[in-house]
């Protein structure tokens, strides 16, 4: 940022320049130039990185309006010291107060022009994030159709046998889909385990004795914010290839831990000595699950996948401070 800012600095220096009429004194005009708009921007920037706690508050289109003030602050300032202290002028006949709005009104130009490309990187950027949302979507829409369609089976396989645990299923049912369709958001991480009990539930009704589930979750949950539904997908993944394929089915470990600065959630399961059917792999949910967990981090988050000794494991890493 301090390189771009200094080089388009310079650019503007070099352009005022090469436009005056003078074409002996240009060089000269150029450093006076170059001087004042360097200390204004460098200035600028100060006053920025000062008062950035709260800025941080302001939304940013007014954002942009207050740096805009504060760039012509110290141009103000600026102008008015190089005349006072230094007698700095591209034109020695000029007045002062003539010297002072003229440096005003090339601040506004540029101030105005830097808020027009700013304006349109915000719409791109706007843009770009609801494309990106409408990816995740997507993904996600893949992954739910099947576990549906299962649990109904099941459930209407149970409503005459064991009707108890056919109404605990469509409650614990009716939870996930409510998570689901409230949309991408944040919830706490107590929660979405909390939805991922409820999804093991269901799946412990299917699979019975087949599916056995190991918890390593500490009493004491960090009170951190995870997108919703981003761990439930892995035990998904990890239910559909390490224990359906299966005829004795298989084990799910999930482990909650924090490492130094971060929080790990581990989601490990068995993998068939040979596969069963042909199959897509985990990649579906991971490419939904990464990609939320980058964009909520901005990009401090990761999922990593490791294979080893016959167990597929994926850890989430979120960084524990914001």
């Amino acid at each position: 940022m301090l390189i771009a800012v200094l080089l388009a600095g310079e650019a503007l220096a070099l352009i005022m320049s090469l436009a005056s009429n003078e074409a002996g004194a240009r060089l000269i005009q150029f450093g006076l130039a170059s001087l004042g708009i360097q200390w204004v921007s460098l200035a600028t920037l100060c006053a920025l990185y000062l008062l950035r706690r709260p800025l941080t508050r302001l939304s940013p289109h007014l954002l942009a309006w207050v740096c805009l003030a504060l760039l012509l602050c110290m141009t103000l300032l600026v102008a008015s010291a190089a005349w006072t202290v230094f007698g700095i002028s591209m034109h020695p006949a000029e007045e002062r107060a003539s010297f002072v709005l003229r440096m005003l009104a090339i601040a506004i130009v540029v101030g105005f022009l830097t808020m027009l490309t700013y304006q349109n990187y915000w719409n791109a950027r706007q843009l770009a994030v609801r494309a990106k949302q409408a990816e995740l979507e997507a993904l996600q829409a893949r992954i739910r159709p099947h576990f549906l369609f299962n649990t109904l089976n099941t459930g209407a396989a149970l409503v005459h046998q064991r009707p108890e645990e056919a109404e605990r299923l469509l409650l614990d049912l009716s939870d996930l889909f409510r998570a689901a369709l409230a949309g991408p958001r944040e919830i706490t991480l107590a929660d979405e385990l909390a939805l991922v009990r409820r999804y093991l539930e269901i799946e412990g009704l299917r699979f019975g004795d087949r599916l056995r589930v190991e918890w390593q979750v500490p009493v004491a949950l960090p009170a951190l914010a995870v997108p919703a539904l981003s761990i439930q997908p892995l035990v998904e993944n990890a239910i559909r290839h390490g224990v359906e394929p299966v005829a004795t089915g298989g084990d799910v470990h999930l482990q909650v831990a924090a490492n130094g600065d971060w929080l790990e959630v581990t989601v490990a399961n068995a993998l068939p000595s040979a596969p069963v059917r042909p199959t897509t792999g985990h990649q579906v949910g991971l490419n939904a699950v990464r990609a939320r967990i980058q964009a909520m981090t901005h990009g401090r988050g990761s999922v990593r996948t490791t294979t080893a000794e016959g167990r597929y494991t994926a850890v989430i890493r979120i960084p524990l401070t914001p």
